[in-house]
């Protein structure tokens, strides 16, 4: 399959210039027409077969750009998805100019949270999404009814956080790895907190067990992590109540903090802090995209064939898989 890409500018309403553009990025299934318009300004049409397309919009991380994400991007638009991925230079902690996924620390407060989504970028992502629903490229090809929110560390934490419908009807399911909802005393909580997940659309968590980022960071939280993953299960255990069996604990071996931003840079972010990463990188990239994707083949376009593929995935001995639970 051709995987093409496009770009759109989206003002944020409520973020104050200079930092309320996002620039957005959409990978899309293409069919190579040959007509003078695709050899000179590039202006590939869609593939249509699998329209109308369920939509991924993937939240990075803090400093990481939206290029790092493009490998899982394509896996994902090779499948039949619409994919957008996008950079967004604003103030992610006060005092700290970067790349930002859009995390609405309003929101997080003790009185305020689960009152609203935390995920600042959303609202605005969405209404560009209904417009592209009406020209250009994608004009008519979109299932705007069926969208997909993950994401990367922060982006992560943003988009599980703000899988809710009763903020996003059209929000259908989520997926996060290295994240979590552990918070702090320095937003008011008592230590090693654990927010509550709106637990009302299939999820898919997941996390490395190198992953020295969270494992270096729990100071944060006020406590110290057993292991590396345990704020990302305790998110799985006491964050939601399941009983849907929709809901999915992956924790990946060998994987660290950055397994799922390739080509990695280290000019940038919180990479110092990371372990050693103990299993081939490609490999555990592929796992991941195959776990995504079939996750959301199954539960977001309910083909019965990924629900076996899926679960046989994830139950069948796998030196890349170091645990899996549903609920």
């Amino acid at each position: 399959m051709t995987v093409r890409t496009f770009f759109r500018a989206v003002k944020v309403e409520s973020a104050q210039p200079p930092y309320d553009t996002i620039h957005l990025k959409v990978l899309y299934p293409a069919r190579m027409s040959g007509s003078d318009l695709e050899r000179n300004q590039g202006a590939v049409p869609v593939n249509p077969e699998q329209a109308p397309f369920p939509i991924v919009i993937f939240f990075g991380g803090v400093n990481c750009g939206p290029e790092l994400y493009q490998w899982l991007a394509v896996k994902l638009v090779e499948r039949g998805l619409v994919v957008a991925t996008f950079g967004w230079v604003a103030e992610p902690w006060p005092g700290l100019v970067g790349l930002t996924p859009g995390v609405d620390l309003a929101r997080l407060a003790p009185d305020a949270y689960g009152a609203g989504p935390t995920a600042s970028a959303l609202p605005a992502l969405l209404a560009e999404l209904e417009r592209l629903q009406t020209e250009g490229i994608l004009a008519g090809m979109l299932d705007l009814q069926r969208v997909i929110i993950g994401g990367h560390s922060a982006g992560g934490a943003v988009a599980i956080e703000s899988a809710d419908h009763r903020f996003f009807p059209n929000v259908t399911a989520a997926f996060a790895y290295g994240a979590h909802t552990a918070v702090g005393e320095q937003m008011g909580y008592e230590p090693a907190t654990i927010l509550p997940l709106p637990d009302s659309l299939p999820l898919l968590l997941m996390g490395g067990t190198c992953d020295g980022v969270i494992a270096n960071s729990s100071d944060r939280y006020g406590t110290v992590w057993q292991e590396a993953t345990t704020p990302i299960s305790l998110t799985f255990k006491e964050g939601i109540t399941g009983g849907r069996d929709d809901s999915y604990l992956v924790l990946i071996e060998g994987a660290n903090h950055f397994s799922l931003a390739y080509p990695f840079d280290p000019t940038t972010g919180r990479p110092f802090l990371d372990f050693p990463a103990t299993q081939p990188q490609d490999q555990v990239r592929s796992l991941m995209a195959e776990i995504i994707g079939l996750f959301i083949d199954a539960h977001v376009r309910h083909q019965p064939s990924a629900f076996q593929e899926l679960e046989q995935l994830l139950n069948v001995a796998n030196p890349l898989i170091a645990s899996f639970e549903r609920k």
